[in-house]
C-alpha cells in the first residue's frame, strides 16, 4: 500500500469516527451553531465590535481582516473548483451530513481557512483575544469534520492556507 493510500484511509477513518459524534444531540447542535457562526457572522461581529469599542484605532486591523478575507475567499473558491473533491457524506456511506454545505466541494475547508487567517490577524493586533479566537477556530475546524462536510486533510489544508495568507498579508500591513 502506498503512503498516499495510507493517508487517504486515515483521512476516511478519522472522518467516520468524528462524524459518529452526531448521534449525540448536543454535539450536533453545538457544531451546527459553530459552523453557522463560522459562515462569517462571528468574524463580521468581531470586526464591528472592534470598530465600536476601539473607534478609529481599529480601522487598520479591520481593514487588514477584510483584505485577508477577500484573498482567502478567492483562493479557496479557485482551489475548490480546481480540485472538485466530493464531500465525505457524498461518498462514504457511514458519514452523514450534519449541516447543509455552502458550496459543492470539500477541498479545502473555507471555514477553517478564514478562521485561522482571521485569528492570526486579529491576535496580532489584540493579543488578549487569543483565548477566545483560538478556541473558536479549533471548534470551527472540528465542526467541519464532525458535520461530515470535510475530511481532516481538507481542514489541515485550509488551516495551512489561512496561516500562509495571514502571514503574507503582514507584508502589506507593515
Amino acid at each position: 500500500m502506498s503512503r498516499l493510500e495510507v493517508l487517504r484511509r486515515c483521512d476516511e477513518w478519522l472522518c467516520v469516527r468524528m462524524n459518529a459524534g452526531l448521534r449525540y444531540g448536543a454535539v450536533l447542535h453545538l457544531f451546527r451553531a459553530v459552523s453557522w457562526l463560522g459562515n462569517g457572522i462571528f468574524w463580521y461581529a468581531l470586526m464591528l465590535a472592534l470598530l465600536v469599542q476601539r473607534g478609529v484605532e481599529a480601522f487598520v486591523p479591520v481593514l487588514h481582516m477584510i483584505v485577508v478575507g477577500v484573498i482567502s475567499t478567492s483562493t479557496y473558491l479557485a482551489l475548490k473548483r480546481g480540485m472538485s473533491r466530493p464531500r465525505p457524506y457524498q461518498i462514504i456511506s457511514l458519514v452523514k451530513a450534519g449541516a447543509v454545505p455552502l458550496d459543492a466541494f470539500s477541498f479545502p475547508s473555507g471555514h477553517t481557512l478564514h478562521a485561522v487567517a482571521f485569528t492570526i490577524v486579529a491576535v496580532s493586533y489584540y493579543p488578549a483575544l487569543a483565548p477566545i479566537l483560538i478556541v473558536f477556530t479549533l471548534l470551527t475546524a472540528s465542526a467541519r469534520v464532525v458535520l461530515g462536510l470535510h475530511y481532516p486533510s481538507d481542514v489541515l489544508a485550509g488551516a495551512a492556507l489561512g496561516a500562509g495568507i495571514a502571514s503574507a498579508s503582514f507584508y502589506l500591513f507593515s
